[in-house]
């Protein structure tokens, strides 16, 4: 008999913060104005900041690629190449709300679960994934 409830783990605020901290310097070693943003493992936000000089439209775009990275366990720029050749699933889901699926978000893994998502938006999305991954490895959680 299975358990009736079950209790996946979770980011913390303290780890939120740290991979702000850490994106945010990332960021600034890129150059770049950025929107970077933290969600817990069912997709809620859990911690922003949207440096100074970042366009408006990033605010939404990083959000939603933590969002996207979170709900699948998988990185944003990894759904391109695994809905491109799968027309039902690639018209039917790229109208998915939140979906993003060019780079910049990546899940968050603590112990093999992921745990939340992180989103970078300000730049092209290859910079993106660069600030990213580095806020990951510098905070001890490679993507």
């Amino acid at each position: 008999m299975s358990a009736p409830t079950f209790a996946p783990p979770t980011v913390s605020a303290a780890l939120a913060r740290t991979l702000l901290d850490t994106a945010v310097a990332a960021s600034e070693v890129h150059g770049q104005a950025s929107a970077i943003a933290v969600v817990d493992n069912s997709g809620v936000l859990k911690g922003f900041v949207r440096r100074d000089g970042a366009a408006l439209l990033t605010v939404q775009i990083a959000q939603d690629k933590a969002y996207t990275a979170a709900s699948f366990g998988l990185a944003t720029h990894e759904w391109h190449d695994f809905i491109k050749d799968d027309a039902p699933l690639a018209d039917g889901i790229a109208h998915t709300s939140r979906l993003v699926v060019f780079g910049g978000g990546y899940p968050i893994r603590v112990g093999g679960a992921v745990v939340g998502g992180i989103g970078v938006s300000g730049g092209h999305y290859s910079d993106d994934m660069k600030i990213a991954t580095a806020a990951l490895a510098d905070a001890g959680y490679p993507a």
